[in-house]
């Protein structure tokens, strides 16, 4: 008589039993944007991660170039999702130069800088902050 080989699962399998985020109950976890790969932000233009973290000199040009500039996020409960703190333009060159310094630091907080595209073709420079 033959014993019958155990199934082993797969990856395919793994990640197809893993809900997705449109599937996951109320009060789950909502990932940051940079995480989730990508976010839907207060006016429902969706952005994705095209690259990073950025090196240092092509942050500091889109800085000045970017259609966009976020540093730091914020949870709106209402929403329920993580939404970025969008800065005006007269914001942008202190929120740059206090990223900058932060970048690759030793002490808390650190920075990083990413690049998003949205879905209007517009450039998001996202300054992510860790604590």
């Amino acid at each position: 008589m033959s014993k019958k080989q155990k199934h082993v699962t797969t990856f395919a399998e793994l990640v197809a039993a893993v809900p997705s985020p449109a599937e996951e109950s109320h009060g789950s976890y909502v990932q940051m944007p940079v995480a989730a790969r990508g976010f839907t932000d207060a006016t429902g233009c969706y952005w994705q991660l095209a690259r990073g973290p950025l090196d240092p000199r092509r942050a500091k040009r889109l800085a000045v170039d970017a259609d966009v500039m976020t540093m730091g996020t914020h949870y709106d409960d209402r929403a329920e999702r993580w939404l970025p703190r969008f800065l005006a333009e007269a914001e942008r060159p202190a929120a740059w130069a206090e990223a900058r310094a932060r970048f690759d630091a030793d002490e808390l907080p650190i920075h990083e800088a990413y690049e998003f595209v949205g879905e209007d073709g517009r450039v998001l420079l996202f300054i992510e902050t860790y604590c």
